[in-house]
């Protein structure tokens, strides 16, 4: 940077952490992980080297959809405190250096939410039925859904009221869908950004970004299922990624603009392609976006550089940086994601849940990942437990599960539990640290072998996934080259090796081959996610090299 030009705003290569409040840290012994935990280890974050913190839902909330079924967003849910329990947590940030995110939820509300009871009171063709999506059924007397739509969760996205009715929620029946072509709800949502820019908070992650406007024919899917939008063409799926809803963005930016501090948003935005994803973040819109088609590659050299170079390329066609992704609440943690073989399914690289995991295998790619990701051009996001190179839970009893997709999917799909189990700060105590020894139990049940993973066991360990963590992370924000900007992809030595310079004097090698290769020419080992081997770098391992 020269001396005279403008600093870059400091969002556009952030680290970012995911706070998923209901499983961080349990300040009053009940269970649930709540504001006061959260407060309490605002020092470990900032020691980690991150930015800022992305909290999940933390408003009122009957949970049925672990706080994104939100009956009020000028509220905390009580299981996590107050409003001046959030407030309180935003001036604490700042003083430590991090910044504060909500999540927003606009696609749906609680069905406890005012507006959806004055809805249910008020009857047909009411204005209070038309924030929501309200229609007659098909078939005799009514009886049957609207559509073929089908939920996330499982089963129909529709469901009747008692005056025959029925209301769209593509999630769970307790979330219903409100109308994006209804005055009142757009200006409701820049009320509640206002409220919380208001006190303090530095930007917003945006939930479902891209499904809030629908097609209003309601139209049949020729796949039912389609829930991901790649049964149509780009724009025409009938409630994903529609072209109308950057107009929504639009608006938000400038609200956002007109408060100081560079505040921003980031989105969910699943769509069919990075093309489609560079729309949200064009010039007056979103920040940024979430690079999910970089979380769904595969462990393959081919497939990593494609979606590297493909959603940097459209990205910066627009001026918007990467923001890349490995773990959030709603994903397979990497060492276990990584530890099954990959399959394709509707587009998408994942794989097959019946197969076993080779967690040691997954956890050794986990770390190169973690180093790979860390080196690329913009910023990324960290969710909690990744640091600690946490697998996923994959043995949760039945009894115990609360993901709404369980129950919705007649016990075929086990949902998203397994990554949301609450981390462990040590490896005594009898939720590990979570809580208070001897208070309640935590909210979904630990594992034994997680006393392995305890932040307390990892911390000062030579070799542990926190403090490979903490090293690329404070080597990533004091290194010239690493943070937003461009990579040169130079040649490799094989097929399955990622090799690319970043300037000044940086070189990221990735190897995933199944054979040691040999390194370039270097000036020395910044990192590595493993012991080398000599001057050669062993298969599912990355290294940080002074280049010359």
């Amino acid at each position: 940077m020269t001396p005279d030009a403008p600093e870059s705003p400091w969002w556009r290569d952030a680290v970012i952490y995911q706070v998923y409040i209901r499983s961080f840290a349990d300040g009053d012994g009940d269970g649930i992980g709540d504001l006061a935990g959260l407060r309490d280890r605002l020092p470990y974050l900032r020691d980690l080297g991150v930015d800022a913190l992305w909290i999940n839902p933390w408003y009122a909330s009957p949970q049925v959809d672990a706080g994104y079924d939100v009956a009020d967003y000028r509220a905390i849910e009580p299981a996590y405190g107050t409003l001046a329990d959030a407030e309180k947590l935003i001036t604490d940030a700042h003083e430590y250096g991090l910044r504060i995110i909500p999540d927003i939820v606009p696609n749906h509300l609680s069905d406890h939410h005012a507006w959806f009871v004055e809805a249910l009171a008020a009857g047909r063709g009411s204005p209070a039925r038309e924030r929501f999506v309200f229609r007659e059924g098909r078939g005799p007397d009514g009886a049957e859904p609207p559509n073929n739509w089908n939920s996330h969760f499982g089963g129909p996205a529709w469901t009747r009221v008692e005056d025959g009715q029925w209301y769209l929620h593509l999630f769970a029946p307790g979330q219903p869908d409100v109308n994006w072509e209804n005055d009142e709800v757009a200006a409701e949502f820049e009320a509640v950004l206002r409220f919380w820019f208001d006190r303090g908070a530095d930007g917003f992650r945006i939930d479902v970004a891209h499904g809030l406007v629908k097609d209003v024919d309601l139209p049949d899917l020729s796949d039912p299922d389609d829930v991901g939008g790649y049964s149509a063409g780009p724009g025409q799926h009938p409630y994903v990624d529609r072209d109308a809803v950057t107009d929504v963005y639009e608006s938000w930016r400038r609200i956002a603009d007109s408060y100081d501090g560079a505040r921003m948003f980031v989105a969910e935005a699943w769509t069919p392609s990075p093309e489609r994803l560079a729309r949200y973040v064009e010039a007056g819109r979103l920040h940024t976006a979430f690079n999910f088609d970089y979380l769904v590659a595969p462990w393959d050299a081919a497939a990593l550089r494609e979606s590297i170079d493909v959603t940097t390329g459209y990205l910066h066609a627009v001026g918007a940086p990467a923001t890349w992704v490995l773990e959030n609440h709603d994903v397979v943690r990497t060492p276990s994601r990584y530890g099954r073989p990959a399959v394709e399914r509707h587009g998408n690289v994942t794989f097959d849940e019946s197969d076993p995991v080779d967690v040691e295998l997954g956890t050794r790619r986990a770390r190169a990942a973690f180093l790979l990701y860390s080196a690329l051009p913009g910023g990324l996001y960290v969710y909690q437990g990744q640091e600690l190179g946490l697998p996923q839970v994959d043995d949760i009893p039945e009894a115990a599960l609360q993901d709404p997709t369980w129950e919705r999917s007649g016990h075929t799909d086990r949902g998203r539990d397994g990554c949301r189990v609450p981390i462990p700060w040590t490896a005594a105590g009898s939720s590990f640290g979570f809580g208070p020894d001897g208070g309640g139990s935590p909210w979904l049940p630990q594992p034994d072998w997680f006393a392995d993973y305890a932040v307390d066991v990892e911390t000062g360990r030579d070799g542990s996934f926190l403090e490979l963590a903490r090293a690329a992370l404070a080597t990533r924000r004091r290194h010239p080259a690493l943070g937003e900007g461009d990579l040169d992809w130079v040649s490799a030595p094989g097929d399955e090796v990622l090799v690319f310079r970043r300037s000044p004097a940086f070189c990221c090698v990735v190897n995933l081959s199944a054979d040691p290769v040999d390194l370039p020419d270097h000036d020395g080992v910044l990192l590595a996610s493993g012991p080398l081997d000599g001057g050669r770098l062993p298969a599912d391992t990355a290294v940080w090299l002074a280049a010359h």
